[in-house]
């Protein structure tokens, strides 16, 4: 894998690409993208996002780039719902599954409406690059192939790129390096 700076410069070129914004990806699959990175870069991995946000914003770039964190998306839920508190004693009482599991349920994570793509649906403009983070804070509580599923069943307007600390071949996902998903995901590498 190549340098991750040199991976993000790249990255940066190939969305300012009119192509890349097209309704479909490569052999016209769904334009799912995904940004695989060393988990210990994550700070870096961040702060270009960051940047490339701000740079985007004070630009004359025909697309706008909306950034959604999915962690917050999560925390934003729960927090507008009052169930933080209840969160915390259901774990200490149930265990880490059992509110992993009540929380999918209740953001609707396995419906093709779930609370996460309604959110992203309704904060989307028409003419936008959509870049998924917090991939990583998010586990165990949501896994990265329901995000990739439901943005294949629900959400096909723009271009999405999710932002994933492990790897990626276009094949299986990794997760920090370690937690593999055994499942194939219509997504491709963004930059390799």
């Amino acid at each position: 894998m190549a340098d991750l700076a040199a991976r993000l410069d790249e990255m940066e070129i190939e969305i300012k690409k009119p192509k890349f914004r097209q309704s479909s990806g490569r052999a016209n699959e769904v334009n799912y993208w995904v940004f695989d990175y060393p988990p210990e870069k994550e700070m870096e991995v961040r702060d270009r996002i960051k940047y490339l946000k701000n740079k985007n914003k004070n630009s004359s770039d025909d697309f706008e780039l909306v950034v959604f964190d999915l962690y917050d998306i999560i925390i934003d839920f729960l927090e507008k719902k009052n169930y933080m508190e209840k969160c915390f004693d259901f774990e200490k009482k149930k265990g880490l599954e059992r509110i992993t599991k009540a929380v999918s349920n209740s953001m609707k994570f396995n419906d093709d409406d779930s609370i996460i793509m309604q959110y992203i649906k309704d904060n989307t403009p028409d003419n936008a690059i959509v870049f998924l983070t917090g991939i990583g804070k998010c586990y165990p509580i949501l896994r990265s192939h329901k995000v990739l599923n439901n943005l294949h069943q629900a959400f096909v307007k723009t271009p999405v790129v999710m932002f994933f600390p492990g790897t990626y071949n276009e094949q299986e996902l990794i997760l920090f390096n370690e937690i593999k998903d055994d499942n194939y995901y219509r997504a491709f590498k963004l930059v390799k």
